[in-house]
């Protein structure tokens, strides 16, 4: 079990990895045709984009993953029925977004909105939720090869447009809109075979709106809880911008951002991998193997995040080229270990989404957003992008701590121990930030004895499982 999850998270896991490491790569050219201009521009435009992306799919994907386990024999008219709405709300929710994206768009990039608004809807338009249907298809039949692989191509052709487009051909923040434009285009139309095609999962377009309803009462409680993470994570850049801080200050924190965003793909990957062996054990409601795997999860977080950022001023050094972008990287290890809420978040909310109890997770995360959202308004003042750094940890903190002390979770009779490893997570975090400070030598003394320490363990683990 243990090295079928393991093995099915490094696909999920390398898979987007291998692209960004060649991003990291290109870093040292790509940063001599960009400013912090563009950073900002790009940063604000996403953060605001992704304000509504949670609406693309109104909660929907729950749906889809419970009825796959709950309903092994009657998925797929299920799955047809919400792939046949989505492709017709999707329209809907374009109107909406290029609405927001002409009011959003910063005065530095007023001349290309509409090219904007063009590059970012032009998928959704084309192709609904093609690429969830497949993606959410392939997760829960366990075939994380289908993923990973497109996520390889994919990947890497974003790269490399985007150094032909920055580099080449000298175009700014324009090019990042145009490279996810392509790819987005290319990755929906290798779904789109398979899914209609292959596996009969055509859309459906006369479904039954009375078992709409009922799905939409169970999927949109779950709409601020996705919302949610966009507000702890990306609307940061949002209230910068409202609150006046300058375009340049705001692009050095998006791009701190994007290392912790690294993080935050392992611990999708994780989710992914995990997804359906937790719906198998909470159908039978083996807690004390999701509590297993949980831990398991949380101490490879810490090890990761801790070790990346113990040698994030040299990686800095080394891969960034401009000296304001290089002076980030305090930033990004709070950034960094902050993500580790994620392993923990998994365990409360897990047993939430499969009871489908979903409003109970806005006593977790509509909470977590609105801590963020005050501590933004009232500290950014004061501390400018610092505060949006404090706030999107502490938010973090609470969303993935937070769960386990509400009734619904508290019937599981096994325990989780969040206080000790909220703890932990904090000791660990001051101890990094000061820590990428120390010489080369106790790095290195740190380094080795935590990668021994590490490979040990997970030898005698794996062995006894």
């Amino acid at each position: 079990m243990y090295k079928k999850l393991a093995s099915h998270t490094l696909i999920y896991g390398l898979s987007p990895y291998l692209p960004r490491i060649l991003g990291l790569f290109i870093l040292p050219i790509i940063t001599k045709d960009l400013t912090q201009l563009d950073y900002g521009i790009y940063g604000i435009v996403l953060a605001y984009v992704a304000a509504i992306e949670v609406l693309k799919d109104l909660g929907l994907n729950l749906i889809l993953y419970n009825s796959f386990t709950k309903m092994p024999h009657q998925y797929k008219w299920m799955w047809r029925s919400i792939y046949g709405f989505l492709t017709i709300w999707n329209w809907g929710y374009a109107v909406l977004a290029t609405g927001l994206i002409y009011w959003i768009v910063p005065p530095e990039a007023i001349e290309n909105v509409w090219l904007i608004v063009a590059l970012n809807l032009l998928p959704i338009v084309l192709f609904g939720p093609t690429q969830l249907i497949g993606k959410v298809y392939f997760q829960m039949k366990e075939k994380p090869v289908e993923i990973a692989v497109r996520t390889v191509i994919f990947g890497v052709l974003t790269i490399l447009l985007n150094l032909y487009t920055i580099s080449y051909l000298k175009m700014g923040y324009m090019g990042w809109f145009w490279s996810s434009c392509i790819v987005g285009i290319l990755t929906n139309l290798s779904f789109w075979y398979p899914i209609n095609i292959k596996y009969k999962l055509k859309p459906i377009f006369n479904f039954k709106w009375r078992l709409m309803k009922q799905n939409l009462k169970v999927s949109l409680p779950t709409v601020p809880h996705y919302y949610s993470s966009y507000i702890i994570q990306t609307s940061d850049k949002a209230i910068l911008s409202g609150m006046n801080v300058s375009t340049n200050d705001i692009g050095g924190y998006n791009f701190a951002g994007m290392f912790g965003g690294l993080f935050s793909q392992l611990g999708n990957a994780l989710g992914q991998a995990a997804r359906p062996l937790f719906n198998t054990y909470y159908k039978s409601k083996n807690y004390l193997k999701v509590r297993e795997i949980i831990f398991v999860m949380q101490l490879l977080f810490f090890a990761l995040t801790f070790l990346a950022s113990l040698w994030l001023k040299e990686i800095f050094s080394i891969l960034v080229k401009n000296e304001d972008l290089a002076l980030t990287y305090p930033i990004a290890i709070i950034l960094i270990m902050a993500v580790n809420y994620r392993p923990m978040y998994f365990g409360s909310a897990g047993v939430i989404l499969y009871g489908e109890k979903t409003k109970k997770l806005l006593y977790v995360t509509f909470i977590a957003s609105i801590i963020c959202v005050v501590l933004n308004f009232s500290l950014i003042p004061y501390w400018g992008v610092w505060a949006a750094v404090f706030s999107t940890y502490v938010s973090m903190m609470y969303m993935g701590y937070s769960g386990y002390f509400l009734k619904e979770f508290k019937e599981v009779d096994v325990p989780f121990y969040p206080m000790l490893w909220l703890l932990a997570t904090l000791v660990l975090t001051v101890f990094a930030y000061y820590a990428v400070e120390f010489n080369l030598t106790i790095k290195i003394s740190i380094t080795f004895v935590l990668t021994i320490s590490g490979l040990f363990l997970a030898k005698k683990f794996f062995n006894e499982k």
